[in-house]
């Protein structure tokens, strides 16, 4: 794909790209393949089994399951040859994040030690703390924590009292504070810690041993979900840490816990992604074998429609977490030829996505707590019971949209982050918007006599993005330096930017699939870009318009709304029989195979 463009976080709302210079799941080689059937295997043979047992929970059950996947070599995909791991592509560690995702409480024990535990070493530490933390990472000799919260300081993590001073004989920081919500907590070998340094007023990072004296571990939380978990605080008393083990520059530890977050963001996405394929599963197998009224009640209209959409918004997901991965794979190779070090260069390469990354983790997290629900649902009575699955699923997915940044923040994040993109020059935001709104009555591009298929889609998507840039603007040009307190408001120009992204995610990969496997296959994945697209135009009008209402009123108002309107009209078509053919499919195969 040398030819291949490749846009800039945020750029999607002003440019346009082609089928081709996308990746889709459909192009995994076999090695990666393979990967994906080591993890499914490794859930298969050792979680699942013991899933309940490690609910009770079990901590020490956890740490040797762990261990396990770090035996099979499962803990190194993300990291370089020579520190024990299998130097694997961001697309594949985002493969294997799906996988695992469908581990319930293993896949956040196990993405927290492959993720937040590990990689803050991997990217910002030197190559003795690789040698000596990295390389035991790798294995699971050693299974890591990151230590970030406070109990005053959650999405305001630089607000955070834990201190570092220095020795009097400069050998060791002394640290002392709280933190709290760790995930591994209970067996964690290796922390990474946050602490401001004397009066400093950004944080640093420092990796801190278990065995280290002074070092407090509070018994687990109980919790509503994840409950196989280890979750607790950890108190630092006097603790001893040495010189050596300052993680990047003093006063780094701000940027390497941002960096961090949108990584854990944009893999996130991906882990909700194969704990969504795992209760639609789980759903379809019960509609198949339930009956009521003398029949399987997947022959019911109402549950072909929870199976259906539980697949397009599955399905849509997908479609974007791997597009923006294979972007990160070649922002980070760009990023090594100019010279990077490898792990600046990853990391680098994955926060420049960070609009994306939020994105994934709102969408991602919120597509699966509708996927689970719609499971229980689906299940009926036996949903709420928690001798099946979809009772742990539902309980455990909760805590998807709080993790890694609350989903509110998230969505604040999707617009500051790109309007911050936008001013840095990266693209034209405001330009492209400005000439907008100076020829307001002739903004919706209309159907050309020659219009296939997909420019149809497409060019709905275009003016999906016109309505956005209306909406920015308009937004920008009342409030001006007080937009950020209106949290409203942004939350609407949010909401239209996820469906955008999505939407045209989609449409850009049931385009490519086509080329792939010819036009005579596509009448189902037509079916799920038709209602994806039909549903994202109302929720875009609608957000719209209510953004719309807040910052103008009068004739401007009326004019903007209708502005609104025709850029978000597209046609209808018999949505009742797409869906039933969606879930045909589902029902027929017994399992998700799309």
């Amino acid at each position: 794909m040398e030819n291949q463009q490749v846009l800039k976080s945020g750029e999607f709302l002003v440019r346009e790209i082609t089928p081709a210079d996308i990746f889709i799941p459909e192009e995994f080689n076999e090695e990666q393949l393979m990967i994906a059937q080591t993890c499914r295997d490794f859930l298969q043979t050792e979680l699942y089994p013991i899933v309940d047992k490690l609910d009770t929970p079990d901590t020490d059950l956890m740490k040797a399951t762990l261990k396990k996947a770090g035996e099979l070599g499962l803990m190194g995909i993300a990291l370089p040859e020579e520190y024990g791991g299998f130097g694997q592509s961001f697309v594949t560690q985002m493969l294997a994040a799906e996988t695992i995702g469908a581990g319930y409480s293993f896949s956040v024990a196990f993405m927290a030690h492959t993720g937040i535990g590990t990689l803050p070493i991997m990217y910002y530490g030197n190559e003795d703390q690789r040698q000596r933390y990295v390389t035991r990472l790798a294995s699971g000799e050693m299974i890591g924590a990151y230590c970030l919260t406070e109990p005053g300081a959650g999405s305001d993590a630089n607000s955070g009292k834990t201190q570092a001073v220095l020795s009097e004989d400069g050998k060791h920081y002394i640290l002392n504070g709280q933190k709290m919500w760790i995930t591994n907590a209970g067996f964690a070998d290796s922390q990474v810690v946050f602490a401001k340094i004397d009066r400093d007023r950004v944080l640093s990072a420092f990796i801190v041993e278990r065995t280290f004296t002074g070092i407090i571990v509070n018994p687990d939380e109980h919790k509503m979900g994840i409950k196989g978990s280890s979750t607790a605080q950890i108190f630092y008393n006097d603790v001893k840490v040495p010189v050596e083990n300052l993680l990047g520059a003093r006063g780094e530890g701000f940027r390497i816990a941002l960096s961090i977050l949108h990584m854990g963001r944009i893999k996130l996405g991906a882990n909700v992604l194969g704990a969504g394929k795992k209760a639609i599963n789980d759903s379809v197998k019960y509609a198949n074998e339930r009956k009521q009224f003398g029949v399987l009640i997947s022959t019911f209209g109402s549950i072909k429609h929870k199976l259906a959409e539980q697949v397009i918004r599955t399905f849509a997901l997908e479609s974007a977490i791997y597009r923006v991965s294979s972007d990160v794979d070649i922002q980070i190779q760009k990023n090594k030829a100019e010279g990077m070090d490898k792990g600046r260069a990853s990391i680098e390469g994955i926060s420049h996505y960070a609009v994306e990354a939020a994105i994934l983790k709102v969408y991602g997290s919120e597509a699966l707590d509708f996927v689970i629900d719609e499971a229980v649902q689906i299940h009926g009575g036996m949903g709420y019971s928690a001798e099946m699955a979809v009772e742990r699923g539902y309980r455990d997915s909760r805590i998807n949209r709080i993790f890694e940044g609350t989903n509110e923040i998230n969505r604040l994040l999707v617009v500051d982050t790109a309007m911050k993109r936008a001013m840095k020059g990266d693209f034209d935001l405001m330009g492209a918007a400005e000439k907008l709104t100076a020829s307001l009555g002739h903004v919706a591009e209309s159907a050309s006599s020659s219009e296939g298929y997909y420019e149809e889609k497409m060019r709905y998507i275009r003016n999906f993005k016109k309505a956005i840039l209306l909406t920015i603007y308009g937004a920008s040009k009342t409030f001006e330096k007080k937009l950020g307190m209106e949290q409203e408001v942004l939350n609407n120009i949010s909401d239209m930017i996820i469906e955008l992204y999505i939407a045209e995610s989609t449409a850009l990969r049931i385009s490519k699939l086509e080329g792939l496997k010819g036009a005579e296959t596509m009448t189902l994945y037509k079916d799920i870009l038709d209602i994806l697209i039909y549903d994202a135009a109302d929720k875009i009008r609608k957000a719209g318009c209510d953004a719309v209402y807040c910052f103008t009123t009068g004739e401007e108002a009326t004019v903007l709304a209708g502005a609104m309107q025709s850029l978000n009209t597209v046609a209808g078509f018999n949505m009742k029989e797409a869906r039933r053919r969606i879930a045909a499919k589902l029902i027929e195969e017994n399992q998700y195979k799309f």
